[in-house]
Order: structure tokens, then sequence, then C-alpha cells
């Protein structure tokens, strides 16, 4: 099938395909006589997969990598599932820092409802946001 033809398949841009092809998410195809790609239908599924893959919070050179081992010959699942933890864990940090900054702010908020901004001191750019306090 043609560029356009996968690429309306799998709701991507065939300037995406091309460059899936370069980052080696996406093998080269075979050729027609006229020079045109023409990928056969496991490109769908491949495409899918890095589509899916993006979705779930994974970076193009993780995806990378699960494709190789598949290309390989061997199931990726064991290297999926360590990815899927790390990324969790990840997470469950970023949540953390996130709530943290949350309370944080809440409380600058409550210190800058008692302020007067009349009473900013030139030398501060802000007195609510202010380092050293």
């Amino acid at each position: 099938m043609k560029i356009s033809d996968l690429a309306a398949k799998t709701g991507t841009t065939p300037k995406t395909l091309r460059f899936y092809e370069e980052v080696s998410l996406l093998p080269p195809p075979e050729r027609t006589f006229g020079g045109y790609r023409d990928y056969d239908e496991s490109a769908i599924i491949r495409i899918q997969f890095v589509k899916t893959g993006q979705a779930i919070g994974l970076t193009l050179a993780e995806i990378r990598n699960l494709l190789l081992i598949r290309d390989a010959g061997t199931s990726p699942c064991g290297a999926a599932i360590d990815l899927l933890d790390q990324h969790l864990e990840e997470i469950t940090r970023r949540i953390s820092e996130l709530k943290n900054l949350k309370r944080d702010l809440s409380e600058l908020r409550v210190r800058a409802r008692s302020l007067n901004p009349a009473e900013c001191p030139p030398e501060s750019v802000c007195h609510i946001i202010n380092p050293q306090h």
C-alpha cells in the first residue's frame, strides 16, 4: 500500500511515517518500479503499536527497543513489563511532587491574601513570591 494509504489507515501523516522509518520504528518498505514506498499490512500493526506506546507514555527510544527485541525473534513482554514498572514508579514520584507543590502553593496563596500590595518593598520584585520568606 502507498504511504498515503498507510497514513489514512493509521491516523498518521506521510511525514510521520517517513520520520518513523528514519528513526527505525518502521523498517524501510519495498519500493515499486516507480520508486514509491510499498507497505504491507504488518506496517499497520507496527504503527498502531508505536501510537499505543506513545499514548501510555513510552518514549520513541523505548518503543524502538521493544520493536528491536521483537524483530530479533524474541517476545518483548518481559522488557515491556520492566518499562511499565519504571514508568509507574516515575508517575508515583511525580504525583507526590505535585501534591507537595499544591500544598506549597496553597500556603503561599493564604500568605498572599494577608499581604498589602502597597507595602511591597521596592527592592523586591513581589513580596508575595519572595525567596526570603
